[in-house]
């Protein structure tokens, strides 16, 4: 596995990132050792976690399997800003919460310093000038060294980058959204923000749930088992069928398979090589609930798609861009 920098930090992470979210809930935690050592031992360096996952238990997976590791070979990410317990103050980005949030942490992950440390969400409660005057305190005191955000609209992260800069503080280092093939709106402005302040890009979901993966197909019935597709259908989550089952999700998909069967790849190393590759990004998150899921996401990495591939995955992807963002690109002609 390659290594890339953070955007403009010196800061190199592998060019697949491990995400744990199911760690402590879905998977146990010999089994999330398992994984993370093998993932360590295919080149990965750099693993993602946030306070809230299975209600900080993967947090604490991480931290005991991180004492068997060479602590500075590890680029370790987490979060903080949701909810984490009762009380007015346990949630969002304030001073008082990001500070008790981010000491409860390190305590769970057994370390001193959190290499990449984000606000999870925005916070409309929460002055930026608070929250990005807290952040630089924790990179000042040496218990973060680089600060990123998940989950901000294009103009909030601009923002955030600017007030930063204008006061002399930390400016962020990443920006962690959902992005994939079936999913391409960071594109009308977040990607833009990243690219020209020098942010990396760190995508979650990069295989959308499950479904990138060819499990589904048009014609199928609606999946009632325990796969993720599954769950989110029955209780009506984001990647339910009824949200993804239609017919610009079976053009994407169907062409992923045909290419995926052209190249001798499976559809899930296609969609995250596809996602891996493009402009801006640094690492897709993956994730892996046992062995072999995790062999597939690696399959994903030394090669690179062929500019017919890439070009039909672009295609049949692209999704009509609202006003202003379509218009604007139709004038470019004109100048």
């Amino acid at each position: 596995m390659e290594t890339r920098y953070l955007g403009r930090t010196g800061l190199k992470v592998s060019e697949l990132c491990l995400g744990t979210m199911i760690f402590g809930r879905e998977v146990d935690e010999a089994a999330s050792f398992g994984i993370m050592d093998r993932f360590v031992a295919a080149g990965g360096n750099f693993v993602d976690t946030s306070n809230t996952y299975s209600q900080g238990m993967s947090e604490t997976i991480v931290g005991r399997w991180l004492q068997g590791q060479a602590r500075d070979q590890i680029v370790l990410a987490t979060k903080g800003s949701f909810s984490v317990g009762e009380g007015p103050n346990q949630i969002g980005a304030s001073r008082k919460h990001l500070l008790h949030a981010v000491e409860d942490s390190l305590r769970r992950l057994n370390t001193d310093y959190i290499d990449l440390y984000q606000i999870h969400c925005w916070d409309p409660g929460t002055s930026l000038e608070e929250t990005l005057s807290t952040l630089n305190q924790l990179v000042l005191q040496g218990k973060v060294r680089y600060i990123g955000a998940s989950n901000f609209k294009g103009y909030q992260l601009q923002k955030a980058v600017d007030v930063s800069r204008a006061n002399g503080w930390e400016v962020m280092s990443s920006l962690q959204p959902l992005y994939n093939l079936l999913e391409r709106t960071i594109e009308w402005e977040l990607v833009e923000v990243c690219r020209n302040e020098g942010l990396g890009i760190i995508p979650w979901s990069p295989l959308r749930g499950g479904w990138l993966t060819g499990r589904y197909r048009r014609g199928m019935e609606p999946p009632q088992d325990d796969s993720r597709v599954g769950r989110a259908t029955l209780k009506n989550l984001p990647v339910s069928w009824d949200n993804y089952g239609n017919e610009r999700t079976w053009q994407v998909i169907e062409t992923l398979v045909e290419i995926a069967e052209q190249l001798g790849k499976t559809p899930a190393a296609v969609a995250l090589n596809w996602v891996k590759d493009r402009p801006g990004v640094t690492a897709p998150i993956i994730g892996a609930r046992n062995m072999a899921q995790l062999e597939g996401n690696l399959a994903s990495v030394g090669w690179s798609l062929d500019e017919t591939s890439r070009q039909c995955l672009d295609e049949v992807s692209a999704v009509a861009a609202p006003y202003p963002y379509g218009f604007i690109e139709s004038t470019r002609g004109d100048r």
